[in-house]
This record gives C-alpha cells, structure tokens and sequence, in this order.
C-alpha cells in the first residue's frame, strides 16, 4: 500500500503540469457547453383550448416545440412534407405528453400551391389558430429550382411562409390575442436582398442564398408587426443557435474531411433540439412578451436588431 502511494505521489508531481491543464480544459469544456445550451422557458402557461400549427415538426426543434405544446394542452397541428415521418411524429408526441389532440397536415413549403391547400384546409376546418409558428427550413443546399421556378432556398425560408402566414391571417385575427414565430437565423446579418437578381441566377452560392433568405424573415417580421399593430396580434423572429439537427445535412456533405472530423468532434457541444427549442418555446408562450411585436429573440431573451 505504501508503494502504491508512492507511486501516485510520484506520478502527480511528475506530471502536475499535465494534469492541471487536463483539468481546466475540463472545466473549459463545461463551462462552454453550458455556454452553447443557452436560456430555457420557464413559463408554465397552460394552452388548453388553443390551437398551434407548426411547420417541419416531425423532427429536431419542430418536434421537440409540438412537445411542449402538447403537454401545455394545445391543439397541435404538424405540417410537414414527409408524411410518414410526420405521422410516427405525431403518434409519438401523443403517447409521451398524454395530449391526443394532434394531427398531421401535408405541407410542401416549396410548392405554393401546397401552401395554398394547407391554409384552405385550416380555414375551412379550424374555427380558431392561436399561434402560427415558421419552423421548417432548408440550408446550404445546391441551387435547385421549385415547380413555380424560384430557387429553393428562398421558397422554402421566405416565400412559402410568406404566403401561408398571409393566408391565415384572418383566421389569426379572428383568434386573437395570437402569436406569429418565425425562426430566422443570425446569418441574416451578413445577408443582402438581390432585387435585381432574387433566384441568384447570375452567382448561385449556397451561403449566399441562405443569407437573404434569413434577412428576408427579419424583415417580414418587423414589416408584419407594423402592419398588424392593434391586432392584438404579435409577430417574433428569433436565431435559435447552432444545434444538432439534419438542418446542416447539406453543409455537412459539402465540407473539407478535416472540417468533418473536427465537427463530428465538435457536435456534441452545441445545443440539443431540446435545448435549441426553447428560444420558439418562449417566444410562443411567455407573458412578457405578450405585448411586444416585431422584435427578435435569442437564448429566450430579446437581442438588438441588426441595422
């Protein structure tokens, strides 16, 4: 025993200096990762009789907001491309919050006349819509062009919520006090509306779509809020941070091998879809954003608008 002891003295004062820095990198790395997990909503509103349609909700942060929805006691309905994911979603989210009352809508935001179908549908289905939340998206991926001929990225981010929102209007207003989330991104500030140019047909580059299609929901957002003022209807845009979803599948497959391997690394420090939810969990039910309109979130707190 005494040798043993010996040798772990030995060890330790050999190697103090190793050691040490071990553990402030330990340190470091939680301190970070609590860091990367961001706020979380610690409302405990109730939103039993309400009614919450939410785009791309069969996986990641879509998924993880119809949850807490339903355990909140909504009405929840998952509009989604993919119907057979959407329904295991949807049977899923009924057996672990209790809650019954979800369904599955089609919705193919890069369709417009999709868009059209879906917000028929609710009108002529639904007597009532409390939160409309614009969740589904698509980055970074090759420059693809939509049945209607617009470049993919910006239907799928803007255009298509653009219309639906635009489209379900009355009915928001008919419900009000309601609520419009629409999940942007902080890449909007390096993003430039090209009027001369919208589909990027003369320069297609990934990021570069993406980045419009960003800046683009802020401004919806805020020119939304503007008009709706006296509504009782509100309007947020909020960056949910970088968080492990299929989102970055096609930034994923475009990036250099060291670049994978550093992210596969890397992967398990950024939010969860649970952790990246809460920004859109807050922004749809916290009192004290009740009465603010227009304004963008992150990390459940209000950040300042880019200029």
């Amino acid at each position: 025993m005494q040798n043993y002891a010996e040798a772990v003295k030995d060890f330790v004062e050999n190697h103090v200096t190793g050691l040490m820095v071990a553990f402030v990198t330990g340190v470091g790395v939680l301190d970070f990762r609590r860091w990367m997990a961001g706020g979380a909503c610690r409302s405990k509103v109730r939103l039993d009789g309400k009614t919450v349609l939410i785009t791309g909700a069969n996986t990641g942060i879509g998924k993880e907001t119809a949850m807490d929805m339903t355990q909140r006691g909504a009405r929840v309905i998952l509009a989604c491309r993919d119907m057979t994911k959407a329904r295991i979603a949807a049977e899923e989210i009924r057996q672990k919050s209790g809650n019954g009352n979800v369904m599955v809508k089609k919705l193919d935001l890069a369709s417009l006349q999709s868009v059209r179908d879906l917000a028929k549908d609710v009108q002529e289905n639904k007597d009532r819509l409390d939160v409309l939340i614009n969740n589904a998206g698509i980055m970074m991926c090759p420059k693809w062009k939509t049945e209607d001929g617009f470049e993919m990225q910006f239907v799928v981010n803007h255009l298509g919520y653009f219309l639906l929102t635009n489209c379900l209007l009355d009915l928001l207003k008919k419900s009000a006090p309601s609520r419009i989330v629409i999940v942007s991104s902080l890449a909007h500030d390096r993003g430039r509306i090209h009027f001369d140019d919208i589909n990027l047909d003369k320069e297609y580059k990934p990021e570069k779509s993406y980045y419009q299609s960003k800046l683009a929901n802020v401004l919806f957002a805020r020119e939304l809020a503007a008009r709706l003022q006296g509504t009782d209807v509100t309007v947020y845009n909020l960056h949910l941070g970088v968080i492990r979803t299929e989102l970055g599948r096609h930034l994923f497959q475009n990036m250099a091998l060291w670049k994978r391997i550093l992210f596969s690394v890397l992967i398990f420090l950024i939010k969860n879809p649970w952790e990246g939810a809460q920004t859109t969990i807050y922004c749809t039910v916290d009192e004290s954003a009740a009465n603010q309109s227009g304004l963008r979130y992150s990390d459940c707190a209000l950040k300042t608008q880019a200029p």
